[in-house]
């Protein structure tokens, strides 16, 4: 005797079994007729400026990842929630100071804020481990920022809702859409822990972790991947380099060059370590114990470096020299 009683469909009440079992079937069959029919999520790349073979999508659909926009701040008195060794993305413009926790930042990718009165967009990869600021705004006109779901060479690939036009995070550039070509301007920015960042800067706000939505912000989605040696692309090594080698990344005029965390842990006691770059002398802080490096110029400003793992830097930056503790 079967298990399945056709009479139970003509039970009263029945419609709230069959319902919800043809969503189960139906939804999957639309989701995947919809991604065959719009496979880079909606938007428009028949312009587009870079190999759109390379563009795949990462998991998420478009806003699946939803970024923040002004969010709430605290004092870093009231920022409990943080350790010491908690990395943040710290920023400093027109004199005020804050802390973009990369706890909160692997959950939204973007955030665009305002600070010492201008318009920022903070973008985070975490597939890369590159954390980029940039002025948000383009030809006087604020921009507000999305996470596509899509990437390009494992990289964030973000949108502006004014245009929805694709931007590419390492490349600070549009892509597709109706502002391909537009670049934005890059902020220098500091990926170091929350202790590093507090004591040069004390008056220092944070994001709180009252975002308006409800996650689990001190447990990292990353953790297992951060822990593999493998690139997305399955490579384990990349030339000289373990794909997944943490690196900090300068680029000067046409000149780009990686500094490995490994090699600069070789350097002098002090963690200094000067060089020159196109013709210009830098110098690079590394920190040993938190394993974080700030790139400055001659005059102790802070250049607008890349730390990133050595795969993403290298897929942007193919002709990058290499320093090592030899040079």
């Amino acid at each position: 005797m079967s298990w399945f009683n056709p009479r139970i469909l003509n039970v009263r009440g029945s419609r709230w079994i069959v319902y919800p079992l043809m969503l189960v079937i139906v939804t999957p069959l639309l989701w995947t007729t919809w991604l065959r029919l719009h496979p880079y999520h909606g938007f428009h790349v028949d312009n587009a400026s870079i190999d759109i073979e390379m563009i795949q999508g990462g998991g998420p659909g478009r806003d699946d990842i939803p970024a923040l926009t002004d969010p709430p701040v605290l004092s870093a008195d009231a920022a409990d929630y943080l350790s010491d060794d908690d990395l943040v993305l710290g920023l400093m413009r027109n004199g005020e100071a804050r802390a973009y926790p990369i706890r909160i930042l692997n959950w939204h990718e973007i955030v665009n804020d305002q600070l010492g009165g201008e318009a920022v967009v903070v973008t985070f990869c975490p597939l890369c481990g590159t954390g980029m600021v940039f002025i948000g705004s383009h030809l006087g006109e604020r921009l507000d920022f999305g996470v596509s779901g899509l990437l390009y060479r494992d990289n964030l690939l973000m949108f502006d809702r004014q245009s929805q036009s694709l931007w590419s995070q390492l490349m600070g550039e549009a892509v597709s859409g109706p502002r391909v070509g537009a670049r934005l301007q890059r902020l220098p920015v500091q990926h170091l822990t929350w202790h590093e960042w507090l004591i040069n800067h004390p008056e220092t706000t944070v994001l709180s972790e009252k975002t308006g939505y409800r996650r689990d912000y001190g447990e990292d989605p990353y953790q297992f991947y951060a822990a593999s040696p493998f690139a997305p692309s399955g490579k384990e090594m990349l030339g000289p380099l373990p794909a997944k080698a943490w690196v900090i990344g300068l680029r000067i005029g046409k000149t780009a060059k990686a500094y490995p965390f490994a090699s600069l842990a070789l350097q002098a006691p002090s963690g200094i370590l000067r060089d020159t770059v196109a013709g210009q002398a830098i110098k690079i802080e590394y920190h040993a114990l938190e394993r974080t490096a700030i790139i400055r110029d001659a005059d102790g400003n802070i250049l607008p470096s890349t730390s990133a793992f050595w795969f993403a830097w290298h897929d942007f930056h193919p002709e990058s020299h290499i320093w090592t503790s030899t040079e």
